[in-house]
């Protein structure tokens, strides 16, 4: 979370595993995706781009952390009062390997 309010897309990106399984429904409205899934972490780089673009600013204040085997789920308020549920799985090194994003409200 650190890294989305210092807007460092590199430190963002460390978290993620190269073949990253990311769903969510900003997919869908920002790429026009039905399936809401990106793969690997050139595409979610360029959809967290987007996302700052959109959100200049953009801050996250998290609710919940709910660890547990192999993964967490992660409840926070974004800077409009949306709230996000993420869903992680990680890799046998601890980076996001698979993510399923879910919304309170529609965001785009």
């Amino acid at each position: 979370m650190a890294g989305w309010d210092a807007r460092d897309l590199d430190g963002i990106m460390a978290c993620y595993s190269d073949d990253v399984d990311f769903a969510a429904a900003t997919v869908v409205s920002r790429w026009d995706r039905p399936d809401g899934r990106l793969r690997g972490k050139e595409e979610l780089r360029r959809h967290f781009e987007r996302g700052l673009e959109l959100a200049p600013e953009l801050r996250f204040a998290e609710e919940a952390f709910l660890p547990g085997p192999g993964g967490y789920a992660l409840l926070y308020r974004r800077e409009n009062g949306n709230r996000v549920l993420d869903v992680v799985e990680l890799d046998e090194d601890g980076r996001a390997a698979r993510v399923r994003a879910f919304y309170e409200q529609a965001q785009r």
